[in-house]
């Protein structure tokens, strides 16, 4: 599927996400979080990961939306 984050495009699948996140430590989610696997993970983590760009390049909905389109299941923790 083809993205847009932060003015950039990017082709990602499923499987990509699963592969960078695959033995990621999950942080400690504070708003915003992302199902992987057994995990939840803060979208923002995701995000910088699998992008390559820093946490203040993109916003949270910009990865919400993404990773939703994707399959993957967000929620946040209020």
């Amino acid at each position: 599927m083809r993205c847009t984050i932060a003015g950039h495009s990017f082709h990602l699948h499923p499987s990509d996400i699963e592969r960078v996140m695959a033995g990621v430590d999950p942080e400690t989610v504070q708003g915003y979080f992302v199902e992987i696997g057994p995990h939840k993970y803060p979208v923002k983590q995701v995000g910088a990961l699998v992008t390559g760009q820093g946490r203040a390049d993109f916003t949270a909905a910009e990865i919400r939306v993404a990773l939703t389109r994707l399959g993957f299941t967000c929620g946040s923790v209020s």
